[in-house]
């Protein structure tokens, strides 16, 4: 049997997969919540509410694709989906 390969998704539908399976827990010994994308190793923030937790996990996501993409690795398929790169480049 063939194995299906992944659908290629903007960066909006690639952050959907992200955040499906995201993570909140309370904080062990302070009172915030800790949001974490268990997909991307060490990609975890925090916030007050749920709300600002996930608004700071959607930047955290962001750092760390920015920061893999310029070091040449390519993102995780995150169920199913792989993020679709262009490559841009630029004229002086």
């Amino acid at each position: 049997m063939r194995k299906k390969s992944p659908r290629r998704g903007s960066l909006a539908e690639y952050m959907a997969e992200i955040l499906k399976n995201a993570v909140y827990e309370k904080g062990e010994q302070l009172d915030v919540i800790v949001a974490e994308a268990p997909d991307l190793p060490g990609c975890l923030t925090q916030g007050a509410t749920v709300e600002e937790a996930r608004e700071n996990l959607v930047d955290a996501i962001e750092v760390w694709l920015i920061s893999g993409l310029l070091s040449g690795e390519d993102p995780p398929v995150i169920n199913g989906c792989r993020l679709a790169i262009t490559a841009v480049s630029y004229t002086h």
